[in-house]
């Protein structure tokens, strides 16, 4: 098992979703590859809906710009 803390680099406004640097979240996964970028992004986008109650796909910020990922 693999930690990951993911978080946000900008200051976005889109489809009426803010999003602040320094909103971070954490995930646990079962593989050691980028949470980001596996399976579309799935436990990042559910850890924000967790977190934050927002959607990090449709404020179009699930990528590697948007965000930085540490694995712990």
């Amino acid at each position: 098992m693999a930690r990951f803390i993911i978080t946000t680099k900008h200051v976005k406004n889109t489809n009426g979703i803010r999003i602040e640097p320094g909103m971070s979240v954490q995930v646990v996964t079962q593989s050691m590859s980028n949470p980001v970028t596996t399976n579309g992004g799935q436990v990042v986008i559910d850890a924000f809906m967790r977190i934050y109650g927002i959607d990090i796909k449709k404020a179009g910020c699930l990528n590697m710009v948007e965000l930085e990922v540490e694995q712990f």
